[in-house]
């Protein structure tokens, strides 16, 4: 496989994470709104509506998160990159997306123990188990660290491999 089809590969990929987030906060906003009608309306809201958008929200801020470290639309600061000659910036978004990288593997890792430290205790409101919640940081993690990854290989890819 060739560098410009992991690219596409790697592109398409974030976009489903991208499209995953945003139907996860479509859902997380119909069930808050159904929440409030509940509670102020019919002077009742589901047990479930609370926990349930706390779940959808780790998952799709963690699966945008990821997208957004291979398309680059993630916070960083780059007004100092521009100020600096061309290969001082280069060296600079190396070492920034080595530490976004690093961050990708922690989230791995203990995102991976996390899910298998608590899979046995069950969200009650949902009956679901509570690694089931915690499931998207290490998968989210894998994302960053790849994407952060491919984008280290591109950069030096444009300094003509220096």
């Amino acid at each position: 496989m060739d560098k410009q089809t992991i690219g596409r590969a790697t592109h398409q990929l974030a976009k489903v994470f991208i499209v995953l987030g945003a139907i996860g906060l479509l859902i997380m906003t119909a069930i808050v709104t159904w929440q409030v009608f509940g509670r102020y309306v019919l002077k009742q809201s589901p047990d479930w509506s609370e926990q349930s958008a706390l779940v959808l929200m780790i998952w799709y801020v963690l699966f945008a998160a990821a997208a957004g470290v291979r398309e680059g639309f993630h916070i960083r600061i780059e007004a100092l990159e521009r100020a600096m000659p061309a290969r001082i910036a280069s060296t600079m978004r190396v070492f920034a997306n080595s530490v976004v990288g690093f961050c990708g593997l922690a989230m791995l890792i203990w995102g991976y123990q996390l899910v298998i430290g608590t899979w046995s205790h069950v969200v009650p409101t949902l009956g679901i188990p509570r690694g089931a919640v915690y499931i998207a940081l290490p998968i989210a993690g894998i994302l960053i660290a790849l994407f952060s990854i491919e984008r280290i290989v591109n950069e030096f890819g444009e300094r003509g491999g220096a």
